[in-house]
């Protein structure tokens, strides 16, 4: 069999469209799951015993299924159970935004604990407010070190968007996909497209080790 690379050059249009759509819905996701995560680490360290207890089900949940089985429940089930139809963007906004907030609860609730109970009890003796405390002091220095882990979890996400073709979304994996079967040419179409993840992935995975390194520098401080 011979490789012809060049026909992918005629498809570079629809793999950017495809492109656009997945860092799209991942940017959406990360948005929204890194402050659902960041309640749900609030939640986690609270004192209440039915928000800690609700919040670690909902966290073991998502982080002990498969992402795809929670897309497809989600794309199928969901619909018959709310009476409602939804888009394949819908629910894959709604999949991966619910387990990127699972994931990075637990990186945020790593985050609070690092903050030390010294101030804490300074900003009660201050008479900060509970919302002032946790937007003003607990908050910056919880993304500050959680934001190495933050990133693999952004990356992770990045790669698992992959599985959202599976309900039709006309992302990257889904046009390489149609590319690859209209073509006849599976090896260099789905090479490519395994190349673009990994040519936006790998430099991501270097800057989490820098970045690492400087905070650990500015915490030294």
């Amino acid at each position: 069999m011979t490789l012809d690379f060049a026909i992918v050059v005629k498809y570079q249009d629809a793999l950017l469209l495809g492109l656009w759509m997945t860092l799209k819905l991942t940017l959406i996701c990360i948005l929204f799951g890194c402050v659902l995560g960041f309640l749900l680490a609030l939640a986690r360290t609270s004192s209440n015993v039915v928000l800690r207890g609700v919040s670690s089900v909902y966290v073991e949940f998502f982080r002990g299924t498969p992402v795809l089985v929670q897309l497809f429940w989600i794309f199928f089930c969901l619909p018959l159970v709310l009476g409602i139809e939804l888009s394949n963007l819908a629910s894959g906004v709604i999949a991966l935004t619910l387990y990127m907030g699972a994931i990075s609860s637990e990186t945020f609730r790593a985050a609070l604990k690092a903050v030390g109970r010294e101030q804490m009890d300074a900003c009660v003796a201050l008479g900060l407010s509970p919302f002032a405390r946790t937007t003003s002091v607990v908050l910056p220095q919880a993304v500050l070190r959680a934001a190495p882990t933050l990133l693999s979890n952004c990356v992770s996400l990045f790669k698992e968007s992959a599985l959202v073709s599976a309900v039709g979304m006309a992302d990257l994996m889904f046009v390489g996909q149609n590319i690859s079967n209209n073509t006849a040419r599976p090896i260099e179409v789905l090479t490519v497209v395994a190349l673009i993840y990994f040519a936006i992935a790998f430099p991501l995975t270097r800057a989490v080790t820098v970045m690492e390194g400087c905070i650990l520098k500015k915490l030294a401080i």
